[in-house]
């Protein structure tokens, strides 16, 4: 009976730090499945921000492949023009040769109407008419040498207008041919200025979705792990309940027991007519004194204000803060920088009612301070403690270290009342 009792106590000092320990790990567990959830919605759309990015650089690839296209065309294009540019250029060569014998036999006829004195020498025909056919032919003779250096005069022009508009033929095609070229070059420029920025914008949101996914993988585990941890601390408050009932009725019929046999010795008692003292009943056996709210040096809530903190170190992160870059995430405890393998003491006496690896939180231990109250010490390099170890206040339990995937050696501390988490500051009266 006094085993049954003892169990009963036993049962209701620690199921209210096991049940405390469940609505954390389920808060801490319904927290992640919102994370979760946030997570895939935020893939969800990050996958529709990627599909478009892909269909406008698809379009971009496309409008780039054409534009390679017409340039290819225009390359074409100016191989031809250049064809025909050496053709006009043969061809205003042949001119410009034809200028240069028209304007040598233009000069030949014109030294010779200078030696024949010009007019004066026709005019001395007019006045000599002793032969008249002489005369008629010489006539005749100067109209045929006047018109044909009048043809020569009009070939040397038209040579001349044809070399003119051959050279401003040339000079427009090509032109015309580097302002086309000038405009694909433009053109494709701002395709490829615009295709390397999709480019980037894509390979930023496939990062982006990489890690993502990563987070997601992350936060799958972290709610695997705690909801190993909650599995195993309902099946714990099952087996004390369970214990807690047996030892119950056990109790129940030993105390019945008892007072059957007391009314037994009562009856003997009264047929004794030896003795006139009545006799002192037998003490019953399994009194129990609970330590609840005095547990382990004093009662939790009793110090506040007053406690040590675990380590000597800086104030990394403050309860409150945000944590990291997203906004809605928040301290619930601070990070203490320390060296590693500092020690990390208790900041008041209790049980260990966890010790091990967490996800999250790397090597983890948690003390029940009794009526409610824990302390977190996590990120440990090592655990000097096992689970349902007795620890006083200001006795080692750990070493601080950076598991868990810390950058650097710190301690994170956490103090949480009824489940809910408090700033350990206010409990804490100083560092060290």
């Amino acid at each position: 009976m006094l085993r049954a009792l003892i169990l009963i106590a036993l049962t209701c000092l620690f199921g209210p730090a096991v049940a405390d320990e469940r609505t954390q790990t389920q808060q801490q567990l319904d927290a992640t499945r919102q994370d979760i959830a946030e997570l895939k919605k935020l893939l969800g759309q990050l996958q529709q921000e990627k599909s478009g990015v892909q269909k406008d650089l698809r379009s971009t690839e496309t409008d780039i492949g054409k534009l390679e296209k017409q340039v290819e065309a225009l390359q074409q294009e100016l191989k031809k023009s250049q064809g025909e540019l050496e053709r006009l250029d043969l061809e205003k060569k042949k001119l410009q040769s034809a200028r240069v014998e028209q304007q040598r036999l233009i000069a030949i006829q014109a030294r010779s109407a200078y030696q024949n004195n010009g007019r004066e020498e026709y005019l001395k025909l007019l006045l000599n008419q002793q032969n008249p056919e002489k005369f008629a032919r010489t006539l005749t003779y100067y109209d045929y040498l006047s018109q044909a250096r009048l043809e020569q005069l009009r070939k040397f022009n038209e040579t001349l207008r044809q070399l003119a508009n051959v050279e401003k033929d040339i000079a427009n095609q090509q032109s015309e041919l580097l302002a086309q070229q000038s405009d694909l070059d433009t053109q494709r420029q701002a395709l490829e200025k615009v295709r390397a920025e999709r480019q980037d914008v894509l390979a930023k949101l496939n990062s982006d979705v990489k890690e993502r996914d990563q987070k997601l993988v992350a936060r799958q585990q972290d709610q695997a792990d705690l909801t190993r941890v909650l599995k195993t601390i309902e099946e714990t408050l099952a087996r004390q309940a369970r214990e807690a009932e047996e030892a119950r009725q056990r109790a129940l019929l030993a105390a019945q027991e008892a007072e059957k046999q007391r009314q037994r010795e009562a009856a003997l008692a009264s047929r004794d007519s030896e003795s006139d003292a009545p006799k002192k009943p037998k003490p019953v056996p399994g009194a129990v004194v609970s330590s609840d709210g005095a547990t382990y040096g004093g009662a939790f809530s009793a110090a506040r204000g007053k406690l040590p903190w675990p380590v000597n170190g800086r104030l990394l992160a403050r309860f409150g803060e945000t944590r990291g870059d997203d906004a809605r995430a928040k301290w619930d405890g601070v990070m203490i920088s320390a060296s590693a393998g500092s020690q990390v003491h208790a900041v008041h006496g209790g049980r260990v009612v966890f010790a091990d690896w967490l996800r999250g939180a790397g090597l983890l231990v948690i003390l029940d301070h009794g009526n409610g109250y824990l302390s977190l010490y996590g990120h440990n390099q090592t655990l000097l403690k096992s689970a349902g170890d007795v620890v006083k206040s200001g006795e080692a339990i750990s070493t601080v270290g950076d598991s868990g995937g810390q950058d650097t050696s710190a301690l994170y501390f956490a103090i949480r009342q009824q489940g809910r988490p408090s700033d350990p500051a206010q409990w804490c009266h100083a560092q060290g």
